[in-house]
């Protein structure tokens, strides 16, 4: 597990236990100073401790930008709206207020999606390959911002693409498969019955309270079965594949690169490596497959490796890849870098 990933785990589980504590020990009303101090130190944990936490694992290093900072403010002062004594709760108003132009912006912004989806289904058809390499083709060299929206917006499209076996007929051959766990059988009927689990429990918890937010939930985790399903196609036959010149390396669902064959300069295997030893948290550097890497492609320049189903960015010079068939993947890449150069 690389150091960014461990990172992010750790403020995961820091954010969790601190929401917990924090509404655990809020008390009910301000009625003596022990009460106002344990809200002093609340608020310390909320405002000062989450952000410069969030700062250290997340944007320094996890290599984010500072606006994302906005997001563990947003949290906290949600949660500080919702837990605390009504006579210091109505300072963090401003998030009820919020609510009315935040809703008319998720109705416009789901609308657009419905529409966008619709269109994208009718183009899919005709697709050669995961509808985000033609985002990251067209907003590569441009706006991060514009190229993370282009994403969420392709990430629809993909699990159509990739969940229906008639939407993906004219996908690129894989020339070489990289050993991962989201492509065995058996994790795919773990991660399906578990969804389905989820989606019964998760119904039979909430009617009692309201069947309306029950049934909305229980359909939410229910539609995860098609991104379980579209997972388990793309690391099973589509881990990787050449396209329009690009190298395409899908780390499951959850994270992918799209490398353009001019810029690897050199494809190795440990054969030919001095060293096999690996390190994680060697800077620029990244592993993907279980088991021990066979393949080291190094690239002439930084390579985005788009993380969290493509909203965690980090660029990348060095990839180790452990795959079926190293060999076959170092002739497909020397032929398409010849053919490039040609």
């Amino acid at each position: 597990m690389r150091a960014t990933v461990k990172y992010r785990l750790v403020f995961l589980a820091l954010m969790v236990l601190s929401f917990v504590i924090g509404v655990q020990w809020t008390p009910e009303s301000l009625t003596s100073d022990a009460d106002k101090w344990s809200l002093y130190l609340i608020c310390g944990l909320y405002f000062v401790l989450l952000p410069l936490s969030y700062w250290y694992c997340i944007i320094k290093m996890g290599g984010q930008k500072l606006w994302k900072l906005i997001v563990i403010f947003s949290l906290s002062s949600l949660v500080a709206r919702l837990s605390f004594p009504a006579e210091v709760a109505h300072y963090f108003e401003f998030i009820a207020w919020l609510r009315y132009p935040i809703i008319a912006v998720l109705l416009v912004i789901e609308l657009y999606l419905v529409v966008s989806v619709v269109r994208g289904l009718i183009k899919v058809r005709k697709l050669k390959g995961d509808p985000r390499v033609g985002a990251v083709e067209t907003y590569r060299d441009g706006d991060e911002k514009s190229l993370t929206i282009a994403l969420i917006m392709a990430s629809e499209a993909t699990n159509w693409f990739y969940s229906i076996p008639w939407f993906s007929r004219h996908h690129p051959a894989a020339i070489a498969n990289i050993n991962l766990i989201s492509a065995t059988r058996w994790h795919v009927w773990l991660m399906l019955m578990g969804c389905i689990a989820a989606s019964c429990g998760s119904y039979l918890l909430l009617v009692s309270w309201s069947e309306w937010v029950a049934i909305i939930v229980s359909s939410i985790i229910a539609y995860t079965l098609m991104s379980i399903v579209a997972n388990h196609r793309l690391s099973r036959y589509y881990s990787l594949y050449l396209i329009r010149d690009n190298l395409v390396i899908n780390n499951s669902l959850w994270g992918f690169m799209v490398v353009n064959i001019a810029d690897i300069a050199d494809i190795a295997s440990v054969a030919d490596q001095q060293s096999t030893e690996l390190n994680k948290d060697e800077p620029e550097t990244i592993i993907i497959g279980r088991g021990q890497s066979n393949v080291t492609i190094t690239l002439n320049r930084p390579v985005i490796y788009h993380g969290g189903m493509g909203q965690l960015p980090e660029p990348m010079k060095t990839v180790h890849l452990s795959v079926d068939d190293p060999q076959r993947l170092i002739q497909a890449l020397n032929k398409s870098k010849v053919s490039v150069a040609a």
